[in-house]
């Protein structure tokens, strides 16, 4: 007989009351973890910082285990955020990946007890390259720490975990610290949100910030438009052929006189107007929702929104027409 995997399985109420217990618990000490790390925000900070905003190469992150994926995380954080980065596993760098360090890198290394053998087995030929080697050990006197350029001190009162034993609060630590390195970095360097979305173009928050209007908009032949006497079958048949919900209504000079939309048309259905006799001038809406080419597109998704619309009308500084997009436009470019 099957069973639904969909069930909660069977919990007594005192296994309820201690696992929620023991959840409060761990997230109660890593937050007094990283709490207590602002004291810890000092002049071996700022040194660690003026060595990476100095480095002429790239910055190599460096950890094994558990502090191996938090250095990972602190690179690709750093790289995306304007200072180039990568990881090195410390296992594959005494085999070769070494050589992926050059003079003028900046290495920064991460072990809680600053012990770590693959990482102190490094150290002779980090110094032998003469690069600056900045750690984050929770012990300040242990050989990582005394081998460095400088050290920062990531240290915990104690681990999340009730044996002492899983890397929990102190990876919390390292994670966090590595986090206000490249965000104080971000903000010397002067990195801003384009910068951060070129970094980031296949993401949405990339299109967000670099899509612009007229890489989406509707050009040319593909544009709905009409002069204002014309009939509004004629006006209709238009808007069928272009397929966009709605045409522009310019004058001989191509500026935006008004806008017919779907929307419209049903409101016209509805007062009984005959669209074979009917101008498209006299039915209309003359003040209409127009949008800069250059504009980003995450501004039009913004009025369409604002104002409940589906269509915009792009303009230029002399209010003439220079394209259309609508909603469609925005959700095959992602931008919803």
């Amino acid at each position: 007989m099957a069973t639904d995997t969909n069930k909660t399985p069977p919990i007594t109420d005192s296994e309820r009351d201690r696992l929620l217990s023991l959840g409060r618990a761990v997230i109660e000490t890593e937050a007094q973890a990283i709490a207590a790390l602002a004291t810890k925000i000092d002049e071996s900070f700022v040194e660690a910082c003026a060595y990476i905003l100095n480095c002429k190469g790239r910055i190599v992150v460096i950890g094994m285990g558990k502090s191996g994926h938090i250095g990972s995380k602190i690179a690709a954080t750093l790289a995306s955020t304007g200072t180039p980065a990568f990881f090195v596993h410390p296992g594959e760098a005494s085999h070769g990946d070494l050589g992926m360090i050059t003079s003028q890198d900046t290495v920064i290394a991460l072990s809680n007890s600053g012990e770590t053998d693959e990482i102190i087995t490094l150290l002779p030929v980090i110094k032998r390259l003469g690069v600056p080697l900045i750690s984050l050990t929770g012990k300040a006197d242990s050989t990582l720490a005394s081998a460095a350029s400088v050290n920062i001190d990531v240290s915990v009162r104690q681990e999340a975990c009730p044996l002492g034993l899983a890397p929990t609060a102190s990876t919390t630590a390292a994670l966090a610290m590595g986090d206000a390195i490249a965000i104080a970095l971000l903000e010397a360097r002067g990195f801003n949100s384009e910068d951060f979305a070129l970094s980031h173009p296949g993401g949405i928050l990339g299109r967000r910030l670099l899509l612009h209007v007229n890489d989406i908009m509707h050009t040319g032949a593909d544009m709905p438009q009409v002069p204002i006497d014309t009939l509004l079958s004629d006006a209709l048949l238009e808007m069928t052929r272009k397929g966009l919900g709605t045409t522009a209504i310019v004058d001989t000079d191509n500026t935006i006189l008004g806008i017919y939309t779907d929307g419209d048309l049903r409101r016209t259905l509805d007062s009984g107007i005959n669209v074979h006799t009917t101008r498209i001038g006299d039915v209309m809406s003359r003040q209409c929702k127009t949008i800069s080419a250059n504009s980003l597109a995450a501004e039009a998704l913004s009025m369409m929104e604002h104002y409940k619309i589906n269509a915009l009308l792009v303009d230029d500084e002399n209010n003439v027409l220079t394209g259309i997009l609508n909603m469609h436009d925005l959700l095959r470019a992602r931008v919803v």
